[in-house]
């Protein structure tokens, strides 16, 4: 087998699990508010070096740091909600947090299929 079929091979391996997981932690984020998208999170930074040189790994990037902020800005949404600042400035945090991370979830699967790399 020549090495090129390899590559493609484990380019394309690293690709279907990038897919799954942009799935997984759209579940997550559907279901559990994100609380459940700590699974795939531990997947990408496990799997991320094995995507190093293509553009597979950026998708890990990009699904790692869109966990984070997205953990980030919903803490502080709940926190506006339960402290003095109340609902008028938490429930509009959490309602953009919200499309913020459907649009990063939407977007990266997109540029996934067509084999872009993630923004740095």
């Amino acid at each position: 087998m020549s090495q090129e079929i390899v590559l493609d091979t484990k380019l394309e391996s690293a690709k279907n699990l990038a897919w799954w997981l942009y799935l997984l932690h759209a579940a997550g984020f559907v279901f559990s508010w994100g609380l459940f998208s700590f699974i795939p999170l531990i997947i990408n930074y496990v799997k991320r070096d094995e995507a190093a040189g293509t553009f597979v790994y950026s998708h890990h990037n990009w699904q790692i740091r869109s966990f984070w902020w997205f953990l980030i800005w919903s803490a502080i949404g709940w926190l506006c909600i339960f402290t003095f600042f109340g609902m008028v400035i938490g429930i509009p945090i959490l309602a953009i947090v919200w499309l913020w991370k459907a649009y990063r979830l939407i977007k990266g699967l997109l540029d996934l299929n067509d084999n872009k790399a993630m923004p740095a």
